[in-house]
């Protein structure tokens, strides 16, 4: 097993781990999280003997076999599959051998190693280094080309597949996810929950850690805490301590209140000196609970559009892709019909190089179609968020550069104030971007579509480089957003709270998927990988997609037919709708009051006597204030589902009269 005991550990002057103890069992599949800054990596430094602690110990099995991703791969004329071969360094040592003994003859030691080879499984490593490399999106035909064509984000792959192929007792991946795309995280999970080794992984992917891990490992404080469960299970068991410790810490700032209160009344009376000496020793001698200090939760909004355009846009037969100077255009989609209605909320799925990324960038101008026609709605402003858009940021910029750019005529003190809700706060304001981290030139990024007001976002992997904390906050962001959302993202979570159909790119056309995220899980993993729909063009409607069909039938009917349907939704949810929003107006009225009575119990001066009678009102009024709140939130899940009752009782989606 692996044991931290009483572990402190320094980077310069800052402490990362101070009397640390965790207990991790041969086995475990551990999920290592917590702020960033907190010692993630150098966990993993230290578990892989690059550095060593600088107080307490750290045991691991001996003889352990580890594995990692390397972080640089070199542009090496190696093929692909013999460079991930080259991770079972065992395998490469026994075929060294191999070759030695063949050149001196010696036939003993070739029939010893051909042995040794067979139980070190060589005779499949071929086969083997090719599934891992299939599985994480490269198309066979690329398996034999060599490391230095690949590009950055392949090369980590390739890193990440070598690591795979390593034998390993005790596995370590840093943000394994990084560079892969939905199809290539489901493959790798599906993987990584056979492995039968020690897993510790990093991960800001909340579904991908929820997959994965059976025990989480929380940085808190320079402190590590164990925690059994998966990601969503550490989350409800530390807001339930959280919860504990504050009243706790609530109750007992009550009782040092009133002590102090009766020590300082009493204490110079002789009939109760000995009295107010008992309660100096009693608060001498309690125990002062650290208040809960969470770190300020990073959030923002969307403001309102300015302008709602219906619809956005439609695109009428066409074909997307590139035209390059010099040479024939490369068609990557064909025969797109596809009206965008205001208020839809799309995920775009599709395996790795199946044309997502072209459809967003067709959509937003910035590739012009090869063929057909683009209607762009009158007042139309676009979000776009492309998938290496920190990549196009000036090193040389600074927020506030970058900021005035985009609205010239601002003031300067309004930009600041903005960017101080991205957490752009003093000299961050003016710093060069070259410095930022990804993650916060992705909240630059973010800052700047926000500032725009669009009415329609165009979003391309946002997530990437995004830490749990801000991937939360955009997660709440756009679930609040008010205008329509096109959305591709390697992350389930996300596309579960802010996306109400998925749409599914494949076989060079855009169809509706029919089906929610466990649905495309098994259309990847099963043997309907084989099967895609088949290309048909499509008008995507306001309600659940519906399968692609042969019928042609006319756009115009068809658009026709959807805004019937919309119309008969409208009409169910109406009546409701009024009914939730009064129910919602007097839980927030509720909540106030709640707040407000919170806020008065926790001022001291409350528990004097004098204010007993009020002491007793407030208690009263917040029994009555929190029960009819909870039957309001209950008004409210029932209104709700009866709601979605009704819409299914219509059938689902509404049929035209």
């Amino acid at each position: 097993m692996i044991r931290f005991s009483s572990v402190t550990l320094l980077r310069g002057s800052k402490i990362l781990l101070q009397n640390a103890d965790v207990t991790l069992n041969p086995g475990d599949r551990v999920g290592l999280v917590g702020p960033n800054g907190s010692g993630k990596s150098s966990i993993f430094s230290l578990l892989l003997g690059e550095i060593q602690v600088d107080q307490g110990d750290l045991t691991l099995p001996g003889g352990w076999r580890k594995s990692h991703v390397a972080q640089e791969t070199p542009a090496l004329a190696r093929s692909a599959v013999e460079y991930v071969i080259d991770g079972d360094t065992g395998l490469r040592k026994l075929q060294a051998e191999l070759t030695e003994a063949e050149t001196q003859g010696d036939g003993e030691r070739i029939g010893h190693l051909h042995s040794a080879l067979a139980d070190a499984d060589a005779y499949t490593a071929r086969a083997r280094a090719e599934q891992l490399l299939m599985g994480l999106g490269f198309k066979a035909d690329a398996l034999n080309n060599p490391v230095a064509s690949f590009s950055g984000g392949w090369r980590m792959r390739l890193n990440l597949a070598q690591a795979l192929m390593a034998p390993a007792d005790l596995m370590l991946l840093d943000e394994p996810t990084n560079h892969l795309d939905l199809d290539a995280i489901l493959w790798l999970e599906q993987w990584l929950k056979a492995f039968r080794g020690t897993l510790i992984v990093i991960s800001h992917d909340r579904d991908f850690l929820d997959g994965v891990i059976n025990v989480t490992v929380h940085i808190d404080d320079t402190r590590l805490k164990r925690y059994q469960g998966n990601y969503s299970a550490f989350e409800r068991q530390r807001a339930a301590a959280l919860a504990l410790a504050a009243n706790l810490y609530e109750k007992q700032a009550r009782q040092r209140a009133h002590l102090r209160s009766f020590v300082d009344r009493f204490r110079a009376k002789a009939t109760k000196a000995r009295q107010a000496q008992s309660r100096l020793k009693m608060l001498s001698r309690m125990e002062e609970l650290a208040p809960i200090h969470a770190a300020a939760q990073f959030a923002f909004e969307f403001r309102e559009p300015l302008a709602v355009p219906n619809p956005l846009l439609t695109l009428r037969k066409v074909d997307a892709g590139y035209q390059c100077a010099g040479s024939e255009p490369v068609k990557v989609l064909g025969g797109i019909e596809f009206t965008l209605q205001a208020g839809m909320r799309i995920g775009l799925l599709g395996v790795n190089g199946a044309g997502k990324s072209t459809f967003i960038r067709t959509v937003t101008g910035d590739l012009p179609a090869l063929a057909g026609e683009i209607t762009v709605g009158k007042g139309l402003v676009v979000g776009y968020f492309a998938q290496h858009q920190v990549d196009t940021l000036h090193a040389d910029d600074t927020p506030l550069m970058h900021m005035r750019r985009l609205a010239p005529d601002a003031r300067e003190q309004e930009l600041r104030n903005f960017l101080g809700q991205f957490n752009f706060d003093g000299d961050m304001v003016t710093a060069s971007l070259g410095r930022f981290s990804g993650g916060e030139k992705s909240r630059l990024a973010l800052a700047a579509i926000v500032w725009q007001r669009p009415n329609l976002l165009l979003l391309d992997e946002p997530t990437n480089h995004l830490d749990l904390e801000t991937r939360e906050a955009l997660t709440l962001a756009l679930a609040q957003f008010e205008g329509t959302l096109v959305l591709v993202s390697h992350d389930r979570h996300l596309l579960r709270a802010t996306t109400d159909q998925f749409m599914i790119v494949a076989n060079g056309a855009l169809v509706p998927f029919d089906g929610d995220l466990d649905d495309y899980r098994q259309w990847l993993l099963g043997s309907q990988r084989k099967n895609v729909p088949a290309p048909e063009p499509v008008v995507a409607a306001d309600t659940k997609a519906a399968p692609p069909t042969t019928s042609r039938e006319d756009p115009r009917e068809r658009r026709a037919r959807d805004a019937r349907q919309r119309q008969a939704l409208a009409q169910i949810r109406q009546p409701f709708q009024r009914r939730i929003e009064r129910v919602e107006k007097r839980m927030a009225e509720l909540t106030g009051k709640s707040d407000a009575i919170k806020t008065r119990l926790g001022d001291t001066a409350v528990y004097e006597p004098a204010n007993k009678d009020e002491l007793k009102q407030l208690l009263v009024d917040q029994a009555y204030v929190e029960r009819e709140l909870a039957e309001q939130e209950t008004q409210w899940l029932q209104l709700n589902e009866d709601m979605e009752l009704a819409i299914s009782a219509a059938g689902g989606e509404i049929q035209p009269s």
